[in-house]
């Protein structure tokens, strides 16, 4: 079937799940339309590192098992290169695990296979996820598809890209500090970042442990909401790891904003304006918007720049080149590590690891470590009082709109900066949802602008569900 026939852009999975029950393509065809759309875009792009060379063999074999019940039969979808599939090449976008290969599947990819997905490949990231660009990937940047001048975002950068090109019905990411939902943001299409814990983080290459999260990359909260079905639940293998019990609310649900976390420097006027219009349309739709405080939140960036860093430092030390990996040799064992550490790792990588150290090093770590972790927990507390009052909270995804490539590469402060509106709820374990909420015309490209939903803990049903009455999905 030629690739004009499926009309890629307008796809979800839920219409392509149809489409396959009907017989009006097959899951080979399906992946053929997408192996046709990356071949053409990539180049410009960047989005995949790798397109596995059995896409069609796969989709072939997910064919047996499409049928009304299995939503995700012969979906094709992109995987973030931090996260294991059996057989496949894996290395987080850093050299320093050039050519490692997974040993086992990670948990949501064993489940996505059971239910029939199909792997397109692996798309890429900001360099072990540290970035907001992916920029810092040792394979070139991933470009934006509104605009190829701007960054996609990151760290999940690839996977956004993938589905706002079309090269991918939906893509999985990681998301520390806003890795799933900025770029979603940037991109054009839907970032979710569960609950911490409702899905396994067994055979995701970790960061922050206390932080990490898988999340999805789709074009409608409808197919976020089977993506997540598919994978969430308890797992054996990570301790951390939880069930989400089912909640009914019967009331409509009453919407947060928190004003005063609203009104500081650097939030481009585009973003307020979109902000303001997704608020107005809340409130058309019935529900009540109310004014809440989080006293602590303005202290979220310090404390996740504290808190993660000193997570990197300790998940990165694994990384010596003598378990696996690249290797430098040296003169002796220790100058191995030193040669392989200095050239394996980029310098975003180097920034975040020697700043976690410090933080953690004898003299500094009741100073900085034990203090974040204190004013993590009064964060923590502003929001369950929050969610007392409120049963999701509204705020910008990211604080502009993409930028240019290279534009803040020099300046890690601003970079860190778009991450402000995104890492309370990993500090808290939150799930949050950024969707689009329209865009500002810039030298002549329309550039999308992201809104923000969180709701408490293991409210994902009820959140998800008004986004989806917020995106027209349903009524």
């Amino acid at each position: 079937m030629a690739k004009s026939i499926i009309d890629l852009k307008a796809l979800t999975i839920e219409l392509a799940h149809a489409a396959l029950v009907r017989g009006d393509f097959t899951a080979a065809e399906l992946a053929q339309a997408y192996l046709d759309e990356i071949a053409e875009k990539n180049k410009d792009i960047n989005a995949y590192l790798e397109v596995f060379d059995d896409v069609l063999e796969q989709a072939t074999k997910a064919q047996s098992l499409v049928k009304p019940e299995n939503m995700l039969a012969g979906i094709p979808i992109a995987i973030k290169d931090n996260i294991l599939i059996k057989g496949r090449r894996v290395g987080s976008a850093s050299k320093i695990l050039e050519g490692y290969v997974a040993p086992y599947d990670a948990t949501a990819i064993k489940k996505l296979r059971d239910a029939g997905v199909v792997f397109l490949g692996r798309v890429n990231m900001d360099e072990f996820a540290m970035g907001g660009s992916t920029e810092n990937s040792a394979y070139g940047v991933t470009r934006n598809p509104h605009d190829v001048s701007r960054v996609a975002g990151g760290s999940s950068g690839g996977s956004a890209a993938a589905v706002s090109m079309n090269g991918a019905l939906a893509a999985l990411g990681s998301d520390t500090g806003g890795s799933v939902r900025q770029p979603a943001s940037y991109c054009g299409v839907v970032g979710f970042k569960p609950t911490y814990g409702s899905i396994s983080r067994h055979g995701l290459m970790a960061m922050g442990s206390s932080l990490d999260v898988i999340g999805t990359i789709t074009k409608t909260v409808r197919d976020s909401r089977i993506l997540f079905d598919a994978m969430k639940g308890k797992d054996s293998f990570d301790s951390t790891s939880i069930d989400i019990p089912a909640v009914n609310s019967q009331k409509k649900p009453i919407i947060g904003v928190p004003r005063s976390f609203l009104t500081g420097d650097g939030i481009d006027p585009a973003v307020i304006k979109s902000f303001d219009e997704s608020l107005k349309r809340l409130a058309g739709l019935g529900y009540e918007i109310k004014d809440i405080e989080l006293p602590n939140i303005k202290y979220s960036l310090a404390v996740y720049y504290v808190i993660m860093p000193a997570e990197v430092s300790t998940n990165l030390s694994r990384f010596d080149g003598v378990k696996f990996g690249a290797k430098v040799e040296g003169k002796d064992l220790l100058e191995d590590y030193l040669l392989t550490r200095a050239s394996g790792f980029g310098r975003e990588a180097r920034r975040r690891i020697m700043l976690g150290t410090y933080v953690l090093s004898s003299g500094y770590y009741d100073a900085y470590y034990n203090k974040a972790n204190s004013v993590r927990e009064l964060i923590k507390n502003d929001f369950v009082k929050a969610f007392e009052l409120v049963d999701v909270i509204v705020t910008p995804t990211a604080p502009s709109p993409a930028f240019r490539v290279g534009e803040k590469v020099s300046d890690p402060v601003a970079m860190y900066l778009e991450d402000i509106f995104t890492v309370p709820a990993n500090l808290v374990g939150i799930p949050a949802l950024s969707v689009p909420a329209g865009s500002v015309e810039i030298d002549g490209k329309n550039l999308p602008i992201g809104v923000q939903f969180s709701a408490k803990q293991g409210a994902e049903d009820l959140l998800l569900g008004v986004t989806e009455v917020f995106l027209g999905e349903i009524k």
